[in-house]
């Protein structure tokens, strides 16, 4: 069998990964987004350069090698493809060297990038996960991992209580919209439109919960 986007055989894990075009293209634009606003987490906490790098670095590919290294991807994108490294320290020099145009986007379209890059990172995951044969369920969580994981490492390394832990309907997103990709994938739907379809169903999901003011449910202490 070839190498190229199909299991070894007799491993469970591809020999040499070479991820397709629309793949890699959604990869790279959801660790941009993420970089941006690991860098602007970076220097509201008054970090130097090389500190705003790290938290950019993390929060751009911290959730794609968590789920490299549960798949068996190894070494992680992000170590093996130079374009990984590169796209999160061009997002994060480009915060450190125009922080005053970027401090000037405003809210909502921050929200709305956050967004956008939670659903690339989500259907980017959960569609690797898929390639490599895992079960369909850890599939969906996978594409949650990925979306969610940069994020939380970020804010662990600011000493914050991770988002996706009281954020409204974040990792749900991540969920809703992974699950669009596997199961499109699983029913040999067209791969392009299962990728929309994911990234449109998470992206949704999320801007109408912060839009309207969604939670999940919670125990209420008195």
């Amino acid at each position: 069998m070839s190498d190229d986007g199909e299991l070894k055989k007799g491993t469970g894990r591809f020999a040499r990964y070479h991820p397709d075009l629309l793949l890699l293209i959604v990869d790279l634009a959801g660790a941009l987004v993420f970089a941006v606003e690991g860098a602007m987490a970076g220097i509201r906490a008054e970090l130097d350069l090389l500190g705003l790098m790290v938290v950019a670095f993390a929060t751009a590919l911290g959730g794609g090698m968590i789920r490299d290294l549960l798949i068996g991807a190894v070494p992680p994108n992000s170590v093996r493809d130079w374009r990984y490294p590169v796209t999160a320290f061009v997002g994060g020099g480009a915060v450190f060297f125009f922080y005053q145009f970027f401090q000037r986007v405003p809210t909502e379209l921050m929200i709305t990038l956050d967004a956008a890059g939670l659903a690339l990172c989500a259907i980017a995951g959960a569609g690797k996960a898929v390639e490599f044969g895992i079960n369909p369920l850890l599939a969906v969580l996978m594409g949650a991992v990925t979306g969610v994981g940069g994020g939380t490492i970020r804010d662990v390394l600011l000493t914050h209580v991770p988002g996706v832990l009281r954020t409204d309907v974040y990792a749900a997103a991540a969920l809703a919209g992974a699950a669009v990709v596997v199961i499109g994938l699983k029913t040999k739907l067209p791969r392009s439109l299962v990728m929309t379809l994911g990234a449109a169903t998470c992206f949704t999901l999320r801007m109408v919960a912060v839009s309207r003011g969604w939670n999940l449910p919670k125990v209420i202490v008195h």
